[in-house]
Formats: structure tokens, C-alpha cells, sequence
């Protein structure tokens, strides 16, 4: 058998491939990141990349060693001559806050939004809308710890949902309180969860002592039927009056604009550097775990990461998981399209010119050329399947003339024109939106 891309990955296609899903075009991809862009941009977040692979010692302390990710999902790379390695990179944040932190962006107006696009690492069980190279649209706010701003965060990656297309999302708010009132839920978790420490999962009881408030994120069915049996009071119950006013303003705002929002007692963030707000974007159609991705404010991260104070927020979705949401409520995306301008001769003589033609065609618009010589119906079939809108036919009468011979398939409509005003009629022909009616195929005669 031929050798087949690695599990948990996926190919990503062009238009037309066979077997072809929503989350499988890349047309879909670069929808979603133009969307993102656009959206993002439009508030004032800047683009920026970081490297798929980071320190060892950045994802440990950006994602937190008591995670699943950490102790169980993470890809190491080793090369040749090294004993240690590197680590693919989870998620996006921490490496965001580490170029913030190594490059000085300190300096420029605060709070600074930045968002990323790309690829991301997990050595998890493959399931619907969970591989382990997935892909992320992330955004970060740095150096405010405004409600304002946390505000904005949510409505942003709703807007960029909505601006695909989405109706069926939800927000899911809640708040992890500032450390004083983790630290007393903590202290109320061990002591209700130390009385049944024979019934947690083996990942539960090293939590216990650790961080108890990732027992509540536990994947173990037996430890959610504690959790549920025992009636666990949420986070909410032990937030302070700073970060319960916070919590409020958030949700004041998010209502002044429309941002439709549940509370949910049940969203908590389990490592240290996390602070207050935290939420998840929900669509059923994703499946039993519905989370298209999810956001949190992280004041603490940079300091962990060996910097000074920054407050920070932000969210990621996962790419492949919003577009089974797209594909379940029967959205569709734009495709590439085909060339403006397709280019044939008719004699082998010609093949050159034709494709000198297209070329210079392309300063104006996209234009591709027929490879060898053809009969005029082979032409307008080949350009048909490429899409194309318009044919450019090159024979000796065209060559004698210095013209083109140009009929646009969608309205029929044929013309002649010099070589010389063709980057104006493209640029034309450009500006009109296609013909809404259907063609049919061009005969052998036309």
C-alpha cells in the first residue's frame, strides 16, 4: 500500500478533489482565516506567528504540568546531535506571551491585541473534530485587566462566528476569582473530595493535593458521578467582592451590546495564573462535547513565565471544529473561483505567444494557458472545467492581427480585442459580477 498521511491528520484539498468535506477544503481554511482577519483587524488586533515548536519548559509552565496535555498529549521533536528536544506546540498562548515578553512589544500602545492562525499538536485519542494536528484561530490582549476588555474579547470571537454564517452558538461565562478565592475553594475541595479519595480516578487523587480544581475537568466518568452525587458548590459561590464586581461589569456589557450569554457555574480554569473571566462558545451540532473553543483572562502567565506582571486575556477556537458546526447547519464557503482568463492556441506554433499572453495578463487578473494547441471546443471545455470566465483563442488570423479573440462564457458574448487593450478589458470584465444564468457546454462550431 502507498504510504498514507500519519493518523490523526488531515489533507487539506482544493476544490473539486473527490471525497471532499467542509473541513477538508482548503478554500474552507483560508475562508475562516480571512474572516478572522477581517473581523480581528477591524478592532485593531495585529498579526503575528510563532514558532510551531517552542521550549519544553515554556509549554510546562504556559499550559501547566498537571494537565492531560502536559502528562500525556505532547509531542517531543528530537535532532540530530541534540540530547534534549523540543515540544510542538498545544496551543498558542503561551508562546504569544513569550514573544511579548523576549521582543519588547511592552513598548508598543497598550492594551496590545495580537492573533494568530495554525497548526497545533496533541497526542490525544482521534474523534470527531478532535486530531492531532488541528488548527487554531487565537487571540490575545496584553497589559489591561479592564472588564472592558474582557468584554470585547468575548463579543470578537462571536462576532467572527456570526460573521461566517453561525446562528446555533451560545456562550457559556463564568468567573475563577482572583487567587485568595481559589485558594479557599481549593482548601473546600480537598476537604470534600479527601472524604471519598478511594472513589477518584488515579489522576483525580494526584489532583487532590496539586490542584483540586482539576478534578472538576476530569475525563473519568466515576469522578463526575461524584462530583454530582456529592452536589459540588461552583466557583462562583467563593468569588470576593473585586472579582464578583468584575464578573458583573463583564456581563453588563456583553448584555448593553447584545451578546447573548448563560452563566455557568461549571467553567473553571485549574492552573494558578488564571483570574476571573473564563468562557466557552458551545454549538450542538459539533457533538456530545459541543465546545467550538474558549477563553480565559491569565494575569498571572507572564510572571510564570519569568516576566514581570501583564495582564492578559483570550481565546482560541479550533478551525476543523467550527467548520463541523458550519457543514451541521448546511453553511457552505466560497471556493476559489477560476481564472478570469483562459488562454488557448489553436496551432503548436502559438503555444509561446499564448502563454506570454496569460502571463502578462496576470499584473491585472488571474489567467492561466493551454499547454499545447487545441481545437476551439476543447478549449471552451478546459477553460469550463477550470472555471474560467473568459477564453482567449490564438490562431494565425489572431497573430496576423495582434488581437484576441475572446468569448466570456457566461453571457455568450464575443469580442475582439487588440493585444494591446487587453490589461483594460480584463479589468472591465473584472469589475461585472458573472452572469446569474447557467451556460451550456460550447459546441465544437461555436
Amino acid at each position: 500500500m502507498a504510504i498514507q498521511r500519519p493518523k490523526g491528520t488531515q489533507d487539506h484539498l482544493p476544490d473539486g478533489s473527490p471525497k471532499l468535506s467542509l473541513d477538508t477544503r482548503a478554500a474552507a481554511f483560508q475562508h475562516v482565516q480571512d474572516t478572522a482577519r477581517r473581523v480581528l483587524e477591524r478592532a485593531g488586533a495585529q498579526f503575528l506567528n510563532t514558532p510551531v515548536f517552542e521550549d519544553p519548559e515554556l509549554v510546562k509552565r504556559g499550559v501547566g504540568g498537571s494537565t492531560d496535555i502536559v502528562r500525556k498529549e505532547m509531542f517531543t521533536v528530537y535532532y540530530f546531535g541534540d540530547h534534549g528536544g523540543f515540544i510542538l506546540r498545544p496551543e498558542g498562548t503561551a508562546g504569544i506571551v513569550r514573544a511579548y515578553l523576549q521582543n519588547g512589544l511592552k513598548q508598543l500602545p497598550s492594551p496590545l491585541k495580537l492573533w494568530t492562525h495554525g497548526p497545533m499538536f496533541r497526542a490525544e485519542n482521534v474523534q470527531k473534530g478532535r486530531l492531532r494536528q488541528f488548527h487554531q484561530v487565537d487571540y490575545e490582549v496584553l497589559g489591561s485587566t479592564d472588564p472592558l476588555v474582557d468584554a470585547e474579547a468575548i463579543a470578537l470571537m462571536v462576532d467572527v462566528v456570526a460573521a461566517l454564517g453561525l446562528s446555533g452558538v451560545r456562550v457559556k461565562l463564568g468567573s475563577i476569582g482572583d487567587p485568595a478565592d481559589r485558594d479557599a475553594y481549593n482548601a473546600y475541595l480537598r476537604e470534600l473530595f479527601g472524604a471519598h479519595v478511594e472513589r477518584l480516578s488515579d489522576d483525580s487523587k494526584e489532583r487532590l493535593e496539586r490542584n483540586p480544581m482539576r478534578i472538576l475537568d476530569s475525563k473519568s466518568a466515576g469522578d463526575q458521578a461524584l462530583i454530582a452525587e456529592l452536589g459540588v458548590r461552583p466557583m462562583l459561590d467563593f468569588l470576593g467582592d473585586e472579582a464578583r464586581g468584575h464578573f458583573e461589569a463583564v456581563q453588563a456589557y456583553l448584555t448593553a451590546w447584545g451578546v447573548a450569554h448563560d452563566i455557568d457555574p461549571s467553567i473553571v480554569r485549574g492552573l494558578d495564573y488564571y483570574r476571573r473571566t473564563a468562557w466557552e462558545l458551545h454549538h450542538e451540532g459539533v457533538g456530545a462535547k459541543s465546545a467550538l473553543g474558549g477563553g480565559g483572562r491569565y494575569d498571572g502567565l507572564a510572571e510564570q513565565l519569568g516576566g514581570p506582571l501583564v495582564p492578559g486575556i483570550g481565546w482560541a477556537f479550533g478551525i476543523e471544529r467550527l467548520l463541523i458546526a458550519m457543514d451541521a447547519e448546511g453553511l457552505n464557503v466560497p471556493g476559489q473561483g477560476g481564472p478570469l482568463l483562459y488562454v488557448a492556441a489553436l496551432d503548436d506554433d502559438y503555444v509561446g505567444h499564448a502563454a506570454t499572453v496569460a502571463m502578462k495578463a496576470r499584473q491585472v487578473a488571474r489567467a492561466e494557458f493551454a499547454y499545447r494547441a487545441v481545437k476551439p471546443g476543447t478549449a471552451f471545455r478546459d477553460a469550463e472545467r477550470r472555471g474560467a470566465r473568459l477564453v482567449a483563442l490564438i490562431g494565425s488570423d489572431e497573430m496576423a492581427r495582434d488581437v484576441l479573440s475572446i468569448k466570456n462564457l457566461s453571457t455568450g458574448v464575443q469580442s475582439i480585442v487588440p493585444a494591446g487593450d487587453l490589461h483594460t478589458f480584463l479589468a472591465e470584465a473584472a469589475s461585472q459580477p458573472p452572469s446569474p444564468e447557467p451556460h451550456t457546454p460550447v459546441q465544437e462550431n461555436a
